[in-house]
């Protein structure tokens, strides 16, 4: 009778050292994105790519800015108001990004109330955060149309360089359309909120399993990246 045969021995695995060892850890394991879900993934590496596109705008402004030898509008001057016979500098741009940024802090909130699946005031802080977008685009557009009437074209401007008019209007107008899809998705995901859509599983656009608001939370990501990145434009175009 033959002696029953032996399991072979388990292959010893040795760990390459330094990146090669950090780069096989991630490739060899299969849990590292295994609870995070298609829609909160894509929506990373859609902002990720997103911020490619914002960091080479922003290069290609201040690259424009310290070749040129015209000298640059002073956005103190440009973006300055009439107030009551005061000139007030900047005091747009100011209300404009307070306004972005507490729109971030009720977007936070409601994401807290969609975890609890607090699902009316989830709806209601979402459109509050939309609200405050759609006033931020509304005094853009405003913005916008008093430079113009004062002869910013994107090809010159009458205070000096030719590439502030360009730089301005494909930077912010890149971030406005950026902020207007947001209201968009916020209203979308509101209204679908509001009706119980998350808590019955009913069919259609962006509706997760049932009980779940994450598409909230995706909605979220989204929109702190609009806020970021106005953070970056306000001081790189206006302030500096």
């Amino acid at each position: 009778m033959s002696a029953p045969l032996k399991p072979p021995a388990a292959e010893t695995y040795h760990r390459p050292a330094g990146l090669a060892g950090f780069a096989a850890d991630w490739a060899s394991d299969q849990r590292a994105f295994k609870n995070v879900s298609w829609g909160k993934a894509m929506m990373w590496i859609f902002l990720l790519s997103d911020t490619f596109i914002f960091g080479c705008f922003l290069l290609a402004y201040m690259s424009a800015r310290m070749a040129t030898t015209v000298p640059w509008p002073n956005p103190s001057e440009v973006f300055a108001l009439d107030i009551a016979g005061a000139h007030v500098p900047l005091i747009l741009i100011a209300i404009m990004t307070f306004v972005l940024i507490s729109s971030s802090g009720t977007m936070a909130m409601a994401v807290n109330c969609g975890y609890r699946r607090d699902r009316r005031k989830t709806a209601a802080l979402m459109l509050v955060t939309a609200f405050f977008g759609a006033t931020f685009v509304g005094m853009q557009a405003f913005e916008w149309s008093k430079l113009i009437a004062e002869g910013v074209r994107p090809w010159g401007n009458p205070w000096g360089a030719a590439q502030f008019g360009s730089s301005f209007f494909m930077i912010t107008g890149f971030h406005g359309t950026h902020v207007t899809f947001g209201v968009i998705f916020l209203l979308i995901v509101a209204r679908k909120v509001w009706r119980g859509d998350f808590d019955t599983e009913r069919r259609g656009f962006f509706t997760s399993r049932k009980g779940r608001y994450e598409i909230v939370e995706i909605t979220g990501l989204y929109w702190h990246f609009v806020d970021l990145v106005w953070v970056f434009i306000f001081a790189f175009f206006y302030l500096w």
